[in-house]
């Protein structure tokens, strides 16, 4: 999977397995029994979350999200999706949300000095800081999805392993 010319921050894929959707979910539970120090695995329903543990998991490390839906008796279509921690995406959004905030707070401050006859060039700079802040939470983003992905293609793999099997 090249992630270099996606310009997605979040990572998806879709795969068709030739096998009952019962049998890919039990494929894996039996995973998951194994006790890998290196993966955990959530099951739930027809989701799959698959996680990096140990020491080889930084905060960038991606997670693949996984969701079986049956095709036909003999068939499972799945939707993959590798994301960050949800610790890290939630403070994102955080940072996002907090941005957007001040942003509009500061549009109402320039619009009421604006019609006042009043200075507006802090508040032109404030704004400008701000959606700077919003360019420069997009490029984190981006840089720390490039660091996660070798784990995601090791992710990836762990995949098409237990599918295989």
């Amino acid at each position: 999977m090249e992630v270099d010319n996606e310009v997605r921050l979040l990572l998806r894929f879709y795969k068709d397995v030739s096998q009952n959707t019962d049998v890919v979910i039990q494929k894996f539970i039996d995973f998951k029994q194994q006790k890998n120090p290196n993966y955990s695995l959530k099951i739930s329903d027809n989701h799959v979350w698959i996680f990096i543990n140990g020491e080889r998991k930084k905060y960038y490390s991606p997670h693949l999200h996984l969701e079986l839906e049956k095709s036909n008796e003999n068939e499972t279509h799945i939707r993959g999706l590798f994301g960050p921690d949800p610790t890290l995406w939630t403070f994102f959004m955080f940072l996002h949300f907090i941005i957007a905030g001040v942003f509009l707070i500061f549009c109402g401050i320039l619009y009421t000095h604006y019609t006042l006859k009043n200075a507006i060039t802090t508040d032109y700079t404030i704004l400008s800081l701000l959606v700077i802040s919003w360019f420069m939470l997009y490029f984190i983003a981006r840089k720390i999805r490039y660091k996660g992905n070798d784990q995601m293609q090791e992710l990836e793999k762990l995949f098409n392993k237990i599918i295989a099997t």
